[in-house]
């Protein structure tokens, strides 16, 4: 079934400034969000999820509240919720698979999913900016094209991605919203930033950094975060790279 908005199909192709000015509720509650002040939240009830990394969780789970991501530049932050249920994932997706990743986000969901009981799967995607390579434009129109190819209806709510997420200062551009969080139990999504990005930020980090698929890293049953094995190959010659410089770094060709 179709990607929909406000009860309509989504016609795609078309950019995110396109979108919106077909769907009026989509700029509002665009224009909302950037305006919001950024919230620093703590390491209290929160699962910090990194780049390349799913988490999904419901109301019902007693460790965690609130699921949150940041850092995003030309990345999208992508929470997909149902509403009946209230069974919540967020993701923070950099392009690497868009195909693959949007089932990926949708089975995690259906998973806890009832789908005798009533409510319907929310989507909400926020990040990127106009950046001169056109990766976010790039990422956006992927997720929009891959959401709407799944079998189940998925309503679109929020949109708040590439140029709708732009700023402009001395002639170049910036995201406004690096992050957000979503509250599990209020369904309440806000802009935020992070202190605490653990559990083992390093050890998952390092994981985003050899590369490899999208991966969901808590289990919701048992109330873990749970990193499975990975490989990694040592970089050659580091502490030669580590001492040059960014421009001698720059100019060396791939």
């Amino acid at each position: 079934m179709p990607l929909l908005v406000d009860g309509r199909r989504v016609r795609l192709p078309q950019s995110a400034g396109e979108l919106v000015r077909a769907h009026p509720s989509l700029e509002e509650r665009a224009r909302l969000l950037r305006g919001q002040s950024v919230q620093q939240v703590g390491p209290q009830g929160l699962l910090y999820v990194q780049q390349r990394e799913l988490a999904v969780t419901s109301p019902k789970d007693g460790s965690i509240s609130i699921l949150g991501s940041d850092d995003a530049t030309t990345c999208h932050i992508v929470v997909l919720r149902h509403t009946g249920n209230g069974a919540t994932c967020l993701t923070h997706c950099d392009g690497t698979d868009t195909k693959a990743e949007v089932p990926l986000i949708l089975n995690s969901i259906k998973s806890f999913s009832d789908h005798a009981q009533c409510g319907r799967l929310e989507v909400h995607l926020v990040g990127g900016f106009s950046d001169d390579r056109h990766l976010s434009q790039k990422l956006t129109y992927q997720l929009l094209s891959e959401f709407d190819k799944q079998e189940e209806d998925i309503h679109l709510v929020t949109l708040c991605v590439t140029e709708l997420n732009d700023r402009e200062e001395n002639e170049n551009h910036f995201p406004i919203i690096y992050g957000i969080a979503i509250n599990v139990k209020t369904a309440e999504i806000f802009r935020a930033s992070f202190k605490d990005r653990g559990p083992e930020e390093e050890l998952r980090a390092a994981r985003a950094l050899v590369g490899g698929p999208m991966i969901s890293i808590y289990d919701a049953k048992t109330e873990q975060l749970q990193i499975g094995p990975y490989s990694w190959t040592p970089f050659p010659h580091v502490d030669f790279w580590l001492q040059q410089d960014d421009k001698q770094i720059l100019e060396e060709p791939s």
